[in-house]
């Protein structure tokens, strides 16, 4: 089970979900080729072998990066597991592609490193009570398999 961040084209000047208007129309967020370069530029060993796969060991961290098949994205995720320190490494992609990602249980519905703490804290006990308190997969173990 991951915690999970949605990147997609999201308004710049609102700062919570609500704000977004209701007649905005998110546009595509550029080429998978581009979106690829941009990841493997902020950080350089993220594992492509899959093109619609990439996946980020870190210490105690994995990150999944699941772009999908499609020449242009509207959308991307990123799926995380293990230490929190991996906000930072997304917060680095999303800096390197100018864009922004909605956070489920930040304060503000975007992913921001600073919210997310708490509300990666509050995922890993509703995890825990889900699953039975399994620890989340080492970095390198193998991927859930519901995607």
């Amino acid at each position: 089970m991951s915690f999970d961040v949605f990147v997609q084209d999201l308004p710049l000047d609102t700062r919570t979900v609500a704000e977004i208007p209701d007649d905005f129309a998110p546009q595509p967020i550029g080429r998978r080729a581009d979106i690829v370069a941009g990841i493997l530029r902020a950080v350089p060993a993220t594992n492509f072998a899959d093109p619609t796969w990439g996946v980020i060991d870190g210490p105690g961290f994995s990150i999944e990066v699941n772009i999908g098949p499609a020449e242009v994205l509207d959308s991307f995720a990123f799926h995380v597991r293990g230490a929190e320190e991996a906000r930072f490494v997304i917060a680095d992609i999303l800096r390197e592609l100018r864009l922004r990602a909605l956070a489920p249980g930040t304060d503000s519905g975007f992913f921001e490193p600073s919210e997310l703490g708490a509300a990666y804290t509050a995922w890993q006990a509703y995890r825990r009570q889900v699953v039975g308190g399994a620890p989340d997969a080492e970095p390198g173990a193998a991927p859930d398999t519901a995607r």
